[in-house]
């Protein structure tokens, strides 16, 4: 197949680093908690193993804590790297559960800051991650969490785990050119089934690529009254032919036109002045894309030699954006120097310069 003018394809490569955890629960349950009581600091109940990502784990309950220190003021728990590994990195959660069914659980996670202090790195088999202040023994006793002379722990373990992707080999997507294709039906006129006259000037074009572009079009076109394979011909009274060609060109191209693709090497009017009767057409066609195109374009051409007649087309085609930008522009330029600096020379580009300064005020 040959191919296609225009397009250009290059080989790249690209590869990738993901971490992300495998996960793992168990629970716990610690019944007779009053029994346990007393066994003395440093003293645990420990669970079953489980496993997750690969390793073992198990959960370690200290009824009169872990730090003799602490007086038996505080319960501890801890989970504990129960198999061999080295630097193994895990995110952990210990939640003590509300027997009442309320929900209101004791819940202490490293899953909600990983951002703060990364994964927690056990070095060793035997390494522990917890808290040996979990829960004040007092406030244990007396709350909601012991029922029946039973406790029931719920831990959850993140493995963190990081593959390697690449090198893989890609292809290069060339931007989209839907625009430029249609652009080229356009041109061509394949296939059209309308003709508009405008002011002694006919323009072919396609009724659906006009309808689905705009309302105004598809109303035309395929309304409730009438065959529309029955319209073939439409004269258009209000629209210079080349205004027509550069909608028609922006229809089928979705891209601002240039001055020359509408009216070839010799421009009968400057751009600016096609911009603003091109943002006419598009209020009068509801093309909002179009409309909001041309507001920001004479926005970039703002001079003192188009002010009036910008600010008309604001007012007229409600762009109240376009109008404060030229009313601030307006204000910018001294009165003493308007007759000085009509033309588009350094003291009106400035200016231009300042009130583009100001549009994000203006959004």
């Amino acid at each position: 197949m040959e191919e296609r003018k225009g397009k250009s394809w290059e080989e790249w490569s690209w590869s990738r680093s993901v971490s992300e955890t495998v996960n793992g629960s168990h629970e716990l349950t610690i019944k007779g908690y009053s029994l346990a009581k007393g066994m003395g600091a440093g003293k645990y109940i420990t669970s079953d193993t489980f496993s997750v990502g690969g390793y073992d784990w198990a959960v370690y309950f200290y009824p009169d804590g872990k730090n003799p220190e602490d007086n038996s003021m505080y319960v501890s728990v801890f989970i504990a790297l129960a198999s061999d590994g080295t630097d193994v990195r895990a995110l952990f959660k210990l939640t003590l559960l509300d027997q009442t069914s309320k929900g209101n659980h004791k819940v202490h996670s490293h899953f909600d800051r990983p951002l703060e202090s990364g994964p927690y790195t056990l070095k060793y088999r035997g390494s522990m991650w917890g808290y040996k202040r979990f829960f004040r023994r007092s406030l244990l006793e007396t709350s909601e969490y012991l029922k029946d002379d039973c406790l029931v722990m719920h831990c959850t373990v993140g493995v963190v785990k990081t593959r390697f992707e690449g090198s893989k080999q890609g292809v290069i997507v060339p931007a989209p050119d839907m625009g430029r294709d249609f652009k080229s039906l356009f041109e061509s006129q394949v296939g059209c089934d309308i003709v508009f006259n405008v002011k002694g000037e006919s323009f072919k074009a396609h009724k659906l690529i006009l309808a689905a572009r705009s309302p105004v079009f598809r109303a035309q076109f395929f309304g409730l009254v009438g065959d529309p394979s029955c319209l073939e011909e439409v004269v258009v009274e209000d629209i210079e032919p080349f205004i027509f060609k550069a909608m028609l060109l922006f229809i089928y191209s979705d891209k601002l036109p240039g001055i020359y693709d509408v009216m070839g090497s010799t421009p009968m009017c400057s751009y600016t002045v096609m911009v603003q009767h091109l943002l006419a057409a598009a209020d009068l066609y509801n093309l909002d894309r179009l409309k909001t195109l041309c507001e920001s374009r004479l926005c970039e051409e703002i001079n003192t030699e188009s002010v009036a007649t910008t600010l008309a087309l604001a007012e007229q085609h409600h762009c109240p954006q376009l109008k404060a930008i030229w009313v601030l522009f307006g204000s910018i330029t001294q009165p003493s120097d308007r007759s000085r600096i009509y033309g588009v020379g350094y003291q009106v580009r400035e200016g231009g310069k300042e009130v583009r300064n100001h549009i994000s005020t203006l959004k």
